[in-house]
Parts: structure tokens; sequence; C-alpha cells
């Protein structure tokens, strides 16, 4: 049986059609496409390429104190050590302030969020770690230094840097530590 070229022709977008409609997955609750979860960085030689830091600017009393964000964005597929990391062997996350002598901004202790334990090939317990986006508080205050050329009174900019030192790792290894630097902003009030 010999098909016509129009029967041919409308056979193949048939079979296009249908061979199509199979590749996509739907959502049975409210009809709309899944699409793929984000693929992890392909390539990655350090922890910097899969680790990202951002800060918000932050008011702080003349006088007073306040708590600044730093956040921190794990690509997906990756994790970071929790501080305090599982072993002391394991290399954990870690907010530094950047030493300044005439800095009036005195950071305290870092409040690091909670971490999830997971279980990863290498590792036969599992592990404290963060994972997508963290949120690490840090307490501010500010201190009047004699010898300081930063007059402290209201609207005032100042600027912290600060260093994150991470270890990013995904389910097989981990990679070479790197030290984020960032720069907190800061207004007296």
């Amino acid at each position: 049986m010999k098909l016509s070229l129009t029967q041919s022709l409308l056979s193949s977008f048939v079979f296009i059609l249908v061979a199509t409609a199979g590749c996509s997955q739907h959502s049975s609750q409210n009809n709309q496409v899944l699409l793929p979860s984000p693929s992890p960085p392909a390539g990655v030689s350090n922890s910097a390429e899969v680790v990202k830091v951002q800060t918000t600017s932050v008011d702080i009393p003349v006088a007073g104190e306040t708590a600044a964000s730093i956040i921190l964005s794990i690509s997906p597929g990756y994790h970071v050590n929790a501080n305090p990391a599982t072993f002391p062997y394991l290399i954990a996350t870690e907010v530094v302030q950047v030493p300044s002598p005439d800095n009036p901004i005195i950071m305290g202790e870092p409040v690091y969020p909670s971490s999830v334990k997971k279980k990863f090939a290498f590792s036969e317990q599992p592990l404290a770690v963060y994972e997508g986006d963290v949120a690490i508080k840090i307490p501010l205050r500010l201190a009047v230094h004699e010898k300081s050329y930063v007059k402290i009174k209201s609207g005032v900019h100042l600027s912290q840097p600060i260093n994150v030192r991470v270890q990013a790792c995904d389910d097989e290894k981990c990679f070479p530590p790197a030290t984020l630097s960032t720069t907190l902003a800061v207004e007296v009030k």
C-alpha cells in the first residue's frame, strides 16, 4: 500500500506531536509544565565558583547596637560545612572582621544558622552542612576610639570589610577552600 505525499506528511506530523507531547512533564494538580531543577556549575575547581556572598546595608544608632546579615548563596548540588563543623579536620564556614585600626565598628561573635545533617558518599557519618541560601547574623556596635579620625555622628557612612571562609563540596568530593570578601555598609543614625 502506497501513501500519498499528503498522507505521509500528515503521518509524520502526528508522530512528532505524539512524541513531543510525551516528553513534557505536567503537574497533575495545576497543569503547569515542570522545569528541571538548575544543574550545578560545570568544571568547578574551587569553592568561590559555587558560593557567593552578599550583605545588606544597616543603620546603627550613635551609641547603640544593631545586627547585620551576611547571606551565603550556595549553588544547587553543593554544600559548605556548618559552623561548628562535624569534625575538627573539616573547614567550617567562618566570618571574620577585617581589622582596621581607625574603624569604629566592633563586630561581635557571628551567629551561625542551624545546620542540616546529610549523609554523603565520602563520609561514613552524616555531616552538618549549609545548602541553598543561609543568613549569618553579625552583632555590631560602635566604639569611640580616642585616636580615630572618624567622627561618629548621625549621617556618617561607614564600611566594614568582612571575609568569609568556606569550603564547598558536592556529593562526592570537596573543593579547595576560598576566602570570599565583602563589605558591609553601615549608616550612623
